[in-house]
């Protein structure tokens, strides 16, 4: 008789009991800051990878109207790729009604409490 494998993978029942475990302080944390009138932006992690930024950049802006962000347009300023990401993500964290989850992009963003830019404040804001 051969000898069993162990199984190094976590059943399903006890994966979805650990991801809802750890989205619970995320979603007390979006809500209390919500609940104190704080306003929230999602931006770009600074450890992301480029090709997760620009997948992100794209995803975003196949969803929503990225068009702040060409050249000539208020937001296109710093012209680089992590700046230009976390406003096109940011963007669709707005347009989706600022939940958590819409501010995942593969754990490459953050929520953030504090204003990332006089551009965000200028779009969202005014």
């Amino acid at each position: 008789m051969a000898p069993r494998a162990e199984s190094t993978f976590l059943s399903l029942p006890a994966l979805s009991l650990a991801l809802l475990i750890l989205s619970v302080p995320l979603a007390q944390a979006q809500a209390q800051a919500q609940a104190q009138g704080q306003k929230t932006w999602c931006v770009a992690k600074p450890s992301s990878e480029e090709a997760t930024l620009t997948a992100n950049l794209n995803y975003a802006c196949s969803q929503v109207d990225c068009s702040i962000l060409q050249r000539g347009c208020g937001c296109f300023y710093p012209d680089n790729l992590i700046s230009h990401a976390s406003i096109a993500m940011n963007l669709y964290y707005q347009s989706r009604g600022r939940n958590y989850w819409n501010c995942y992009f593969k754990n490459s963003a953050l929520v953030v409490t504090t204003d990332p830019s006089e551009c965000a404040r200028l779009v969202f804001f005014s």
